[in-house]
């Protein structure tokens, strides 16, 4: 095997051998290949920039604990990321009874007309999904972006299907209606929202 000397020069098959055979050097260039990806995974699930470093930290301790079951059978960055998803839900499990959420601040118009997020930066639509209720966040997440059906998602965060359906779709008329606000107080020179 190589010498451990940069995170991008060891194949994911020399970097995984060399984690499991206990090198610190491998399990840190390990961090360093995938903490940047998965942190931007963690924000989208999480309010503030402290509860994605904690669910981000929780995720690649579990990572290293379960390294030895990783079975090869997908690239190690998808692996990485379903378990930073996971960890994201316990949170979201842990804090689920501090947030209430209320039904009368959000649109009752679900309408089903399509909406495109291509005309704005990442950083706008992370700000406007971390402002979401933590439940229509987490299924918005999940749904829209990690591609999970409303089944699995009703499964993983023990709910109906039909609630997961309803929360998305709710999300997304909240996510609508920020984006015209957005985009009006664009066109009037203010970017306040």
């Amino acid at each position: 095997m190589r010498p451990l000397s940069s995170p991008h020069t060891l194949s994911e098959s020399e970097l995984l051998d060399a984690c499991l055979a206990g090198s610190r050097l491998a399990q840190k260039q390990l961090y360093d290949r995938y903490s940047a990806r998965m942190m931007a995974v963690c924000m989208r699930y999480a309010q503030t920039t402290f509860e994605a470093e904690d669910v981000l930290q929780e995720g690649f301790l579990t990572v290293f604990k379960n390294l030895p079951k990783f079975r090869r059978e997908c690239p190690l960055e998808f692996w990485i990321r379903r378990i930073m998803v996971n960890a994201a839900l316990r949170q979201h499990r842990r804090n689920a009874h501090l947030v209430a959420v209320s039904e009368g601040e959000y649109p009752e118009d679900l309408a089903d007309e399509e909406f495109t997020l291509a005309n704005y930066g990442f950083e706008e639509l992370l700000t406007l999904i971390q402002e979401l209720a933590p439940r229509y966040r987490m299924v918005f997440n999940l749904f829209a972006i990690e591609g999970y059906s409303h089944k699995e998602i009703g499964e993983l965060m023990g709910i109906s299907e039909g609630t997961s359906k309803s929360q998305y779709a709710r999300a997304r008329v909240i996510l609508k209606n920020k984006l015209e606000r957005l985009d009006a107080h664009r066109t009037n020179g203010t970017f306040s929202r």
